[in-house]
């Protein structure tokens, strides 16, 4: 879609690698240190925790900054780096951890700016891009739209995954 003056935005389906359980976080940071920030907060959250993060420098050399303990999720975010393709963006994907898990700890990060979604749902990235070689994060797509309200057993079925995953007693 175009707009006046070369604006133009494009709609960019984050890849998963095909695994529907797989979570990752898209924020976006503002220093050519956030990769090594971002890892060691990773790192520091929980020694189980398997990611892969990368992170699009927006000055300087321009490239997409990496990091991680897991190799396929590691090529992940270099690859959903480059598709979203936004200055000082990062993409962080999770395996045995939660976003919850690690929110605090990515959000405390001195170099974080902002986080847009936390999720494994399909998700979809609105990029904004003007006519030459800027572009950034409009929006997120995160999911789809709800299909009614919860009633008393949807309450009920909610409580008892909590309580079966450890989030609540």
């Amino acid at each position: 879609m175009s707009g006046a003056g070369g604006f133009e935005m494009e709609l960019v389906e984050v890849d998963n690698g095909g695994k529907e359980e797989l979570n990752f976080i898209l924020g976006q940071a503002h220093f050519i240190k956030t990769a090594e920030d971002l890892a060691e907060a990773l790192f520091q959250s929980g020694t189980a925790i398997k990611f892969g993060l990368a992170f699009c420098e927006a000055s300087g050399d321009r490239k997409v900054r990496w990091d991680g303990n897991d190799e396929g999720l590691i090529e992940l975010a270099k690859k959903n780096a480059l598709a979203i393709g936004a200055g000082h963006s990062f993409i962080i994907f999770l395996n045995e951890a939660y976003p919850v898990n690690v929110l605090r700890a990515v959000r405390d990060c001195p170099t974080v700016c902002r986080v847009y979604c936390a999720t494994a749902n399909p998700t979809a990235v609105v990029v904004g891009k003007d006519g030459g070689a800027r572009r950034g994060i409009l929006g997120v797509l995160d999911g789809f739209s709800p299909l009614g309200v919860e009633d008393e057993a949807d309450i009920k079925a909610r409580k008892d995954l909590l309580r079966m995953i450890g989030y609540k007693r």
